[in-house]
């Protein structure tokens, strides 16, 4: 999202940014159905060594902000939301709630209260700071309403990412699909 501005303002421009992880979603299909073989890679970006995770949440990290990129693009908060909530929240609620993470959430003893603040925290910051970074190229408009929907977009994403059902289903799939949703009822 740093290099949106360098792009051209037509769908060209998004589908220029979005070929770059566009690529990324061909490398995850070769590398997870084993078509191409990259140990270092796969040890990178599974957490258990097995090729086919390659298949869930870096497929779903890399078709976000591919989707992201081609449908909303800079001029939409959307966009923000969904990268900022699962890149910075859902990264820093991993990062936080292994260091800091003893209470856990009572309904999900696999999530943590200190992971969960910094989720919000982090997907909410960040998004407020991408919209002065883009408001400041004449792509968003700064206003507080906007602030107000990233914060209700990432604490819609921090409940969902804490319930349950993220066991089953990827987080990496359910906090942008639920900020694409939460975002498209508050912007």
């Amino acid at each position: 999202m740093l290099c949106w501005p360098l792009f051209s303002s037509g769908f060209r421009g998004a589908l220029l940014a979005a070929s770059v992880p566009g690529v990324n979603i061909i490398r995850m299909l070769l590398l997870g159905l084993g078509i191409w073989k990259d140990e270092a890679t796969v040890k990178s970006m599974s957490r258990f060594g097995d090729y086919r995770e390659l298949l869930k949440g870096p497929l779903y990290y890399a078709t976000t902000i591919t989707l992201a990129s081609v449908i909303y693009w800079r001029t939409s908060p959307i966009s923000v939301a969904a990268i900022c909530n699962l890149c910075a929240g859902d990264g820093f609620a991993d990062i936080v709630g292994r260091q800091f993470g003893n209470r856990k959430i009572p309904y999900n003893q696999n999530k943590s209260i200190a992971g969960s603040i910094a989720m919000a925290s982090a997907g909410f910051l960040a998004s407020v700071g991408y919209m002065w970074y883009f408001s400041s190229f004449g792509f968003l408009e700064a206003r507080w309403g906007t602030v107000l929907g990233f914060f209700i977009v990432s604490l819609a994403s921090t409940l969902v990412e804490s319930l349950p059902i993220s066991t089953e289903l990827d987080d990496n799939l359910t906090v942008p699909v639920t900020s694409m949703l939460v975002g498209s009822l508050v912007f």
